[in-house]
């Protein structure tokens, strides 16, 4: 099945009409049917940035209006217009500027074939940058129903992390007579669980797996210490993002058919019949154990629908739920009766078949595709087609985990861009990402042992009149080519090979150095400094910090210590011991990326945070009222508490009245200015 291109929406900016037109037939001859509207002046492109625009390819120059305007009109609104820069030669100066202005690319004028290319290579980068934007959005729907399903559940829910309850539904409080969810926070849940019972649930705790699901029956008892018997399912989950234990509490029916009934459906997946997430976990790893223990080998194969974003745009919810089942039976149809099929993910179907190596699997999985691209889907009358994705990732005698089975086919399928394809999983391919991350390493210890990193320095700057000068430090590590290399790359890799915490102290050391020798100017500054989750942990860093302040003679509270929501609910313990020995210090504290934890106000309670960073999602397309209403409401309730709170990711000016309404504290961005290598910013400037 051909996928039809849908239409561009196309912006250029050239004074020939004739060049114009013959720039639109290019993209008709390469089949793309668009919509143009071409650029006559300032005013002109104010008023077509009222509508959505796909592309902009802007000629050198044009008496009506240069291309550096447009393109500075276009990222002060903040749109997402890919810019393609037409240049008169094949010059490198030239096309480094038209980057350095912010185009995506820059083409020699002429080069046409190039030019598609491309411009097919944005367009692509666009429908993902936009797709992302919707699953982003449907996914915080999703956590909310989610919410409310636990809530109205009759079912007793509650959610362990290390023994302590962090969450527990309305039938949980009802059940064990609790009338406030407060009450239960912070509790061990073995207190709830009957004194002659508790060995047997402290065994059971420690020799449960985080893979699958298991149970327990056991006495419970209530607050009022009356006492009842109760199942306890136990299966794994995230809450905030974090892994937990989901633990499922019913009360003993002595019905033993609706006890079998009632574990059945809990292993479905409600729409479509296949076997749930969990349940097929389960299935995994009894698998791979089949396969290190009996050499007999199987192939998961990881199916993703293509275009399901999209799809649940076109028919809604309840109508994807009508493909799906359908394609469940398409499944259940497809493979023979020893296949394993379960709905994986919202996306993803899974089959695990036996006795077949991966190599085993095309011609079945091929089939499949066929199949799939050729069926006519009817959803409420309406007729839709799909096709698929397929990763393919083998079980054998060297699996060690279920686990890194699923993963490895998930990559499989998710470097298919296109889609309508399989992939099987290639352990060369891992040793390729083995020896990239080894090169990071060592690039990272080339960096430590020769003090070659980069400090970069962004201001963060005061809406409030504040005397001081605030800078956020940015590490940056370069390759021996001179190429920089993405933070999170290199971050990870040296997480993983146990370095994170010697980087953290480089970059403390010379930041206080910098610090000291800027202040020695006469200058009155602060540095908010990264903490990374190695350092949360590490117990020695209170005393060599303490001594590093006090041999560079350097006021402790010019060094802001900056942590994140998700390691400090992750590590709330180490974290509440390190902000009150940094308080001790008289360090400041900042609590950056807050707001996206579901009770983030929740972390408060055990942490003393002198400046809260509100995570960036809030300043994104802060054009509409209920962007801006959120983010109002959390900065309220924060100034309520008495935070100083920072907004990142200011990239245009028509932020600032919201922000200036909101009552911000500090602001930050590339609207003001990006990181630099020197502390040069002018805070004086906006006073004037």
């Amino acid at each position: 099945m051909a996928i039809e291109k849908k239409t561009i929406r196309l912006l250029i900016l050239e004074d020939s009409q004739n060049e114009a037109e013959r720039l639109v037939s290019l993209f008709r001859n390469a089949g793309r049917a668009t919509r143009v509207h071409r650029i006559t002046s300032s005013d002109n492109l104010a008023e077509a940035l009222q509508q959505s625009w796909d592309l902009l390819i802007t000629a050198p120059s044009s008496e009506h209006l240069e291309p550096s305007e447009a393109i500075t009109a276009i990222r002060r609104q903040a749109k997402d217009i890919p810019i393609i820069l037409l240049v008169a030669g094949n010059d490198s100066d030239d096309i480094t500027e038209a980057l350095q202005l912010g185009a995506q690319d820059a083409i020699p004028q002429g080069e046409d074939e190039r030019l598609i290319l491309v411009a097919n290579r944005e367009l692509a980068n666009l429908e993902e940058r936009r797709a992302r934007r919707v699953a982003e959005v449907a996914l915080r729907e999703a956590e909310k129903r989610c919410q409310l399903l636990l809530e109205s559940s009759v079912d007793a829910i509650t959610y362990v992390h290390d023994g302590m309850h962090i969450y527990a539904n309305r039938a949980y409080l009802q059940l064990f007579a609790y009338e406030d969810a407060d009450e239960l926070e912070g509790m061990p849940m073995i207190d709830l669980i009957a004194a002659q019972d508790q060995g047997a649930f402290k065994d059971f705790l420690k020799n449960y797996s985080n893979d699958g699901s298991a149970e327990l029956a056991c006495t419970g008892i209530k607050a009022n210490g009356k006492c009842f018997q109760a199942r306890m399912s136990f299966s794994p989950a995230t809450y905030d993002g974090e892994p937990c234990i989901q633990v499922v509490i019913r009360a003993e029916s002595g019905n033993a058919e609706l006890e079998e009934k009632l574990r059945e459906i809990s292993s479905q997946d409600l729409v479509t019949g296949l076997f749930n997430r969990t349940h097929f976990i389960g299935l995994m790893d009894a698998a791979a154990e089949r396969a290190v223990n009996a050499g007999v080998p199987s192939s998961l194969a990881y199916i993703r629908i293509d275009r399901y974003t999209a799809m649940v745009g076109e028919v809604g919810l309840a109508g994807i739920d009508l493909l799906l089942t359908d394609l469940g039976n398409l499944l259940r149809t497809h493979f023979a009766a020893d296949a394993q099929l379960a709905r994986f993910a919202d996306d993803v179907f899974s089959v695990l078949l036996p006795g077949l190596a991966p190599e085993q699997t095309q011609e079945q999985l091929g089939s499949l595709l066929k199949k799939v691209e050729g069926h006519l889907f009817d959803v409420n009358g309406r007729t839709v087609q799909t096709t698929l994705s397929i990763g393919v990732a083998g079980l054998n005698e060297k699996t060690a985990r279920a686990q890194d089975v699923v993963d490895r086919a998930h990559r499989c399928a998710d470097e298919l861009g296109d889609g309508n394809a399989i992939k099987l999983y290639n352990p060369a391919d891992e040793l390729a990402a083995a020896a990239s991350r080894g090169s990071l390493v060592a690039m990272v210890q080339q960096a430590l042992e020769n003090n070659s990193f980069r400090l970069l320095f962004q201001p963060v700057i005061s809406l409030r009149g504040d005397s001081d000068e605030h800078y956020e430090v940015l590490l940056r590590l370069l390759s021996p080519q001179g190429q920089e290399v993405a933070p999170a790359d290199f971050l990870a890799a040296a997480r993983d090979a146990g370095l994170a915490e010697k980087i953290d102290r480089w970059v403390i050391l010379n930041s206080i150095k910098l610090l000291a020798e800027h202040r020695s100017k006469g200058h009155s500054t602060r540095l908010f400094v990264h903490l990374s989750t190695s350092s949360l942990q590490d117990q020695t860093l209170l005393p060599w910090l303490s001594v590093a302040l006090k041999a560079a003679r350097l006021p402790s509270d010019t060094l802001v210590f900056q942590i994140s929501e998700p390691d400090a609910i992750a590590y709330l313990k180490q974290a509440k011991a390190l902000t009150q020995g940094l308080a001790e210090l008289h360090c400041k504290v900042a609590l950056g990326q807050f707001g996206c934890a579901l009770n983030p106000f929740n972390t408060f309670k055990y942490l003393n945070v002198d400046f809260v960073k509100v995570d960036g999602s809030f300043t994104q397309d802060l054009s509409q009222a209920e962007n801006q209403e959120a983010l109002k409401t959390l900065l309220a309730s924060l100034h309520a508490q008495a935070k100083l709170t920072i907004v990142p990711f200011v990239e245009s000016a028509s932020v600032l009245a919201t922000l200036w309404q909101a009552g911000v504290n500090y602001i930050q961005g590339h609207y003001l200015q990006g990181p630099s290598q020197s502390m040069d910013y002018d805070f004086s400037a906006g006073d004037e």
